[in-house]
């Protein structure tokens, strides 16, 4: 624990100094740790999207490594705002967890101002966070890229298996019986060599034989003995020849040479030019403009085409025109049409249909064409944003973690993880959502960007207030109880003897007390229909108060208090049947008048206020006569009592 000496105050920015570097110190350890166990999840989770593309391919050390660099490079931005958000919130918990933020607190130093040096660290990772989202994740993400395309080209590794069917080689479906491991020579081979077109096939058949690839990895060749060669021969110039349909050849040694490049090579830059995430802000600016200019160009090209298209054809003679006035006044184009043949019909309809199913194909790839270039233009729209959004959240993340872990004071890996689990599965689910709705043009790009941070901030504040003012934002009774008061769910007593009771009960005054409140009980019920259904008028618009009922619970409060220093366990039991009474609630919803006229407005609330006030004073009433049946057996007992004792119950029975 930090202690703190009396002298403090004159050497207050001193110690200061030292809390600070002891407070950065705690959170430097556990965000090195948290980022590496972050980095690792993360690049696990990217890898298993691609690990199809990786396994069985014969990738040299010095590839994977180059893979796995440019990998977790590209990941930097995303590992860092979950680090320290586990980190400031178990650095924070293990400081309330150890009392030392009470220590910290009873020195005179804020909680603010303990987290001032936790607030440069942030923002120093926040530009260190922005540098790499701009820098070095795009060249890494462009890197990745070109390595993941090559690697789908690469052919896999040669390793066929026994007894099945291994079409990994290009164009060749081979079949072997039986492998030396040892000696790599292989039995019973069938090759199915595929050379041109299905007429083009190929059977090898092989007694033993073995597969070696050349030193540039070009070209497979194959060593075969005492084997046979079928081939078919309709393609070449024997192919008319009905007595030598196809080519067989045997042979004790045979070599095959087959086309099939196993070197790994990464993809050209250019594949990858229109990856967004592959690009900082200028290019991404650079890109922008580049790309607006040319679909604006476009669109005036298509417009220019298709004007010219509809004054082409809107273009007819004047002889013509006057020929279809003349023609419109006589007779419409229905009987125009039904003068025609059978065949003329059939060939203007179809004329028709074809212009139109024409016109329709134009403008279709006029439309894919536009919205293909829309969908580019707001993907680096969206990255653009993306970069700021990204750095934004480590200092968001700090705001999060840090009052979490000084509310709940709990440390280590236990409800910190959980915690920022859900806390990280909230933004990721948000800034997902957001994304993909931007992308495809359902969302506006900075509604969808600015969702996750835009739910966030409003949570950090809230956590980072209520932890300044040592709210309890974890409290389950608190919560228990608000559920509790809202649905109208009662409480219920547990009042137990004590082993040691220092003063006895005022049995005597307590009886005559009881049965004024039974007393005063029956007046109530008597005066007031709490069985019928309110005026909603008086409920939410004309609030009278009603202080009869909060006397009797304080008064019945006392007594209860009183007896239960009782050693008679009968009266223990007869007090724990006394219900808990809500003395405000059968009155009206809310304390305030401008918020029941705002229930009253609001039809669903104020049905449901209204019914819930309505269930009061049912409950009300229920108590009542409960209060007044327990007043009677409690005043039974304690003459039994003072029967029993033959003396004054007051002098301590």
């Amino acid at each position: 624990m930090i202690c703190f000496t009396a002298g403090f105050s004159e050497h207050k920015m001193f110690r200061i100094k030292k809390l600070d570097i002891y407070i950065a110190k705690q959170f430097g350890l556990l965000f090195f740790g948290a980022f590496f166990i972050c980095q690792f999840v993360l690049m696990m989770q990217f890898l298993w999207r691609y690990v199809d593309d990786l396994i069985g391919k014969g990738l040299s050390m010095e590839v994977l490594a180059e893979f796995f660099f440019h990998m977790g490079m590209m990941l930097v931005p995303q590992a860092l705002p979950l680090a320290i958000l586990l980190s400031s919130l178990i650095t924070f918990g293990n400081l309330g967890e150890n009392s030392e933020l009470t220590a910290i607190k009873a020195a005179g130093i804020s909680l603010l101002q303990a987290f001032r040096p936790l607030i440069v660290l942030s923002a120093f990772i926040m530009c260190l966070s922005f540098y790499f989202q701009n820098e070095v994740a795009p060249r890494a993400n462009q890197k990745i890229r070109q390595m993941l395309i090559g690697m789908k080209q690469k052919s896999p590794e040669l390793e066929i298996p026994e007894g099945i069917f291994y079409d990994g080689i290009q164009n060749c479906n081979i079949y072997v019986q039986k492998k030396d491991v040892e000696s790599g020579k292989l039995y019973g081979i069938m090759i199915y060599r595929m050379t041109g077109s299905y007429e083009d096939q190929a059977i090898i058949l092989a007694d033993s034989g073995m597969i070696q690839t050349t030193a540039e990895k070009k070209h497979l060749v194959l060593t075969l003995y005492d084997g046979e060669w079928f081939e078919n021969m309709q393609s070449q110039e024997l192919a008319n020849s009905a007595s030598v349909p196809y080519r067989r050849e045997t042979f004790a040694y045979k070599k095959v040479i087959i086309d099939d490049d196993t070197d790994f090579s990464e993809a050209d830059a250019g594949t990858v030019s229109g990856n967004a995430q592959g690009k900082s802000l200028s290019q991404i600016s650079a890109s922008i403009d580049s790309m607006s200019n040319e679909f604006d160009s476009v669109g005036r090209e298509n417009y220019k085409q298709l004007a010219a298209l509809y004054y082409q054809k809107s273009t007819v003679s004047k002889a013509d025109s006057l020929k279809a006035v003349r023609m419109a006044q006589t007779e419409n184009i229905d009987s125009v049409f039904a003068r025609l043949s059978v065949e003329q019909r059939q060939h203007a309809v179809g004329s028709a249909l074809s212009q139109v199913r024409m016109e329709q194909s134009d403008l279709e790839f006029r439309s894919m064409v536009i919205s293909d270039g829309d969908n580019q233009l707001r993907r680096h729209k969206i990255e653009y944003v993306n970069k700021f959004t990204s750095a934004l959240s480590c200092m968001i993340f700090f705001f999060i973690g840090a009052p979490l872990g000084a509310i709940i004071r709990k440390g280590g890996l236990g409800l910190p993880v959980i915690i920022s689990v859900l806390v990280f599965i909230v933004y990721y689910i948000l800034d997902n959502t957001g994304y993909r709705m931007a992308r495809i043009g359902e969302w506006a790009i900075w509604f969808g960007k600015g969702l996750a941070p835009a739910v966030l901030i409003p949570l950090a504040a809230f956590v980072t207030w209520k932890a300044l003012n040592d709210s309890a934002v974890f409290n389950a009774d608190a919560y228990k109880r608000f559920f509790m008061h809202l649905f109208g769910i009662q409480e219920k007593r547990h009042i137990q003897g004590k082993e040691v009771v220092i003063e006895e009960p005022h049995y005597a005054d307590d009886a005559v007390r009881l049965g004024d409140i039974t007393r005063r009980v029956k007046e109530y019920n008597d005066r007031h229909s709490l069985k019928k259904a309110p005026n909603p008028v008086d409920v939410f618009f004309k609030y009278h108060p009603d202080h009869v009922i909060e006397e009797i619970s304080n008064e019945m409060e006392k007594i209860i208090e009183d007896l239960g220093n009782t050693r008679d366990k009968q009266i223990l039991v007869l007090l724990n049947r006394y219900p808990v009474l809500a003395v405000k609630a059968h009155t009206r919803p809310f304390e305030r008048r401008w918020m029941n006229i705002v229930a009253a407005v609001v039809i669903p609330a104020g049905l449901f206020f209204y019914f819930r006030m309505w269930r009061y004073r049912l409950r009300l009433w229920h108590d009542l006569n409960v209060i007044a049946r327990v007043d009677d057996s409690v005043i039974d007992r304690i003459g039994e009592m003072k029967d029993a004792a033959g003396t004054n119950v007051n002098t301590g029975m």
